[in-house]
């Protein structure tokens, strides 16, 4: 991985080791528990003690009273001069098991008569006994007869019994502190949960708003500091989302204000010029295609007739005829001229294929403008061009508008198509054959474009490779601007994706250290049957998908918005970025941006295309840059071909860029081989 990318990767370590951290209830219930524990050992020590201390007084007074007992025997019930006697009752005394010995003394210190025995036998562990080691003192007491001192008897206690006895208190007590601090950590623990529950809450609060997520909000509950402190945090995230979302709408505003025609909410005349420059002049994305202007006849009698203002009505309820229709068809887009003159653009489509649709399209506008327009007698008028090799806009613009001019030679409606001179584009059924065998021969290869970094750009870092798939054939390679859109149209780029997964993985398997980014077609992400084969083949590799990034178009989660945050979602548990790509040519409201866990935002190649001379994107962009960064997704640029734009772009604060300029793509097995 470079370093750029780990160094993008580091707040997530320190995320990451925050969370290893002690939490609050743990150090509390800790804290507390031990002080608990030590409450209770300190307890059930001194309770040990002192009853081993009264045993140990028991068991000195049991020998005391034994040797009085024996000594009164041996002066007054029993001659203590008769050794015989003597031992006789020193034997029924010490058979009682009471006793460790009982000794019979004369004045010399001569055992007279006497019984001794170990402690073998303890109703407690040997261990305990060692720790335990009760005293046992001797007991003496006098035998006299008469005013005759005959001598001393010493007696021993036997201390198995109070072993036992200390064992089963030590036992008890033992259990009971370890009963009574179950109890009590449990109660704790309890106590601590309920207590502190909403810190859980504000923990959670706390990530998602350090992720720019403001849509969580905490019940009020808890202790009255915690109280407060919830009540501060959700005023906090309402008055953050306030704002995010403010600055969006902003935003948006700016941007229809800049790109949008007011009336139909369809692309302004700039904004549809810029686009198609780029797809018609740039290097990068430049592709055969066609373009159709139609004009609605009789509309300045209809606006005298009816008013302006149902006029307006009539151009937005056109315009939804015409987005409908752009939505069926890949990459297809429109706009508004002048007055009631309509433009759209179908990139990487054949005349023969787009005459028919652009004809059904009339069909369906003129039906519209008749029944409104009633009694007044009008009609739709279409002109349709192909690119030429060699040709830019305003040759494309002129052939289309001299292709109207003949449709409008007709009073009925219809639509014209100028045939150009350089040869015929190949018609969908031709594509179908070229793409199927593609398939079928595995003929697509991968082609990679480095994305940098401002930062990086002196050491030649990049960021991640773009992935480009095209077709190898004996001519050369086809660019995906040339099959990509028919390949939707004919509904074979699921599969296509399909293939370009598995290729990319395998590359990553062999060269982990690259990242590499992919987009996928409209039809891919909305197909749950590629979704489904998608994740599988990313959970079965395992680690090297993390190093993968999947382009979603806006358009796409614009029109597929469920199919699409299901996908997002998904990857997102595999830990696969996620990239808008295409961001900005649709129109589309900034409000997925709150639901979706983004990497990043890839701006589509017409916002930067000389935007060195055009103030409008700039500050656009900028604006887009600011509230991207404020939720923690990087900006990405697309098509930058000069080091004109290439700089604006970096001073406007974007993550990276790809372009001619800063890098040609290059075929994947070839790292020293660039093209096209």
């Amino acid at each position: 991985m470079t370093n750029a990318h780990a160094r993008m990767s580091k707040p997530l370590v320190c995320l990451n080791y925050q969370r290893g951290s002690f939490s609050l209830r743990a150090l509390l219930l800790l804290f507390t528990g031990v002080l608990l524990v030590a409450v209770l050992l300190a307890s059930m020590g001194a309770s040990y003690g002192y009853f081993r201390q009264y045993v140990s007084s028991q068991l000195a007074g049991h020998a005391q009273d034994g040797a009085t007992a024996v000594g009164l025997s041996l002066s007054n019930a029993i001659d203590g001069r008769d050794p015989v006697a003597s031992s006789s009752l020193i034997d029924a005394v010490f058979d009682s098991g009471r006793y460790l010995s009982v000794e019979y003394l004369d004045h010399s210190g001569t055992v007279v008569a006497g019984r001794r025995t170990g402690l073998s036998k303890a109703d407690a562990p040997t261990w305990f006994i060692h720790f335990a080691d009760l005293p046992t003192p001797v007991a003496t007491a006098q035998v006299v007869r008469g005013w005759q001192r005959l001598g001393l008897v010493n007696v021993v206690s036997h201390p198995g019994r109070a072993y036992r006895d200390l064992w089963r208190i030590a036992v008890a007590l033992v259990l009971s502190a370890a009963v009574i601090s179950g109890i009590g950590l449990l109660c704790l623990w309890l106590l601590l949960r309920q207590t502190l529950q909403p810190l859980n809450a504000l923990e959670r609060q706390a990530e998602a708003i350090g992720q720019r997520e403001f849509r969580q909000r905490i019940r009020v509950a808890g202790t009255r500091e915690l109280r407060q402190v919830t009540v501060a945090m959700n005023t906090m995230a309402d008055q953050l989302e306030k704002l995010f979302y403010g600055r969006a709408r902003l935003i948006q505003q700016l941007r229809k204000f800049n790109n949008e025609d007011p009336v139909t909410g369809l692309a302004s005349l700039t904004a549809f010029d810029q686009r198609l420059k780029v797809e018609v002049q740039s290097e990068e994305r430049a592709a055969p295609g066609v373009l159709l202007i139609f004009q609605l006849s009789q509309f300045a009698k209809f606006n005298m007739s009816l008013g302006r203002q149902e006029g307006d009505r009539l151009l937005a309820r056109l315009a939804k005829i015409i987005e409908h229709f752009t939505s069926q068809h890949a990459d297809a887009f429109a706009g508004r001229r002048m007055g009631a003159s309509f433009v759209l653009y179908f990139p990487g489509v054949s005349s023969d294929d787009a005459l028919p649709w652009c004809q059904s399209l009339l069909a369906d506008i003129d039906d519209a403008y008749s029944a409104i327009a009633n009694p007044l007698a009008v009609a739709v008028h279409g002109g349709l061009a192909p690119t030429v090799d060699g040709a830019g806009v305003p040759e494309l613009l002129i052939a289309a508008e001299s292709a109207l001019r003949q449709a409008q030679s007709q009073s009925e409606s219809g639509c014209r198509l100028l045939v150009p001179d350089s040869g015929a584009q190949l018609g969908a059924e031709a594509w179908r054959v070229t793409l199927q065998e593609a398939l079928a021969l595995k003929r697509f290869a991968l082609w990679l474009q480095p994305v940098m970094s401002c930062a990086e750009l002196v050491h030649g870092e990049p960021l991640y490779h773009q992935v480009f798939s095209r077709i190898n054939t004996a001519d050369g390679a086809l660019k995906a601007a040339l099959f990509v859109p028919m390949a939707e149209h004919l509904g074979l780029i699921a599969a296509i994706d399909r293939q370009l997964v598995h290729s990319v993985l395998a590359h990553l398997r062999l060269r982990p250290q690259m990242p590499l980014a992919i987009s996928l077609g409209n039809a891919s992400v909305k197909d749950p049957k590629f979704q489904q084969d998608l994740l599988a083949e990313l959970k079965a590799a395992g680690a090297v998908a993390r190093h993968l990034w999947v382009g979603i178009s806006e358009l796409a989660i614009h029109r597929h918005r469920e199919a699409a945050t299901r996908l997002v979602q998904s990857l997102n548990d595999l830990q696969v970025s996620v990239v808008v790509d295409r961001f900005g040519v649709g129109g589309v409201p900034f409000s997925y941006l709150k639901n979706l866990r983004l990497e990043a935002l890839r701006i589509d190649n017409s916002f930067t295309h000389g935007i060195d001379e055009h103030g409008d994107n700039r500050f656009f962009l900028k604006s887009v840059v600011d509230i991207a960064h404020s939720r923690g997704v990087k900006v990405f640029a697309s098509g930058v071909e000069t080091v004109e734009e290439f700089e604006v772009l970096c001073n406007l604060g974007i993550d990276g860029a790809m372009g001619y300029h800063l890098g040609r793509p290059f075929t994947a097995d070839n790292h020293q081989l660039t093209g096209e």
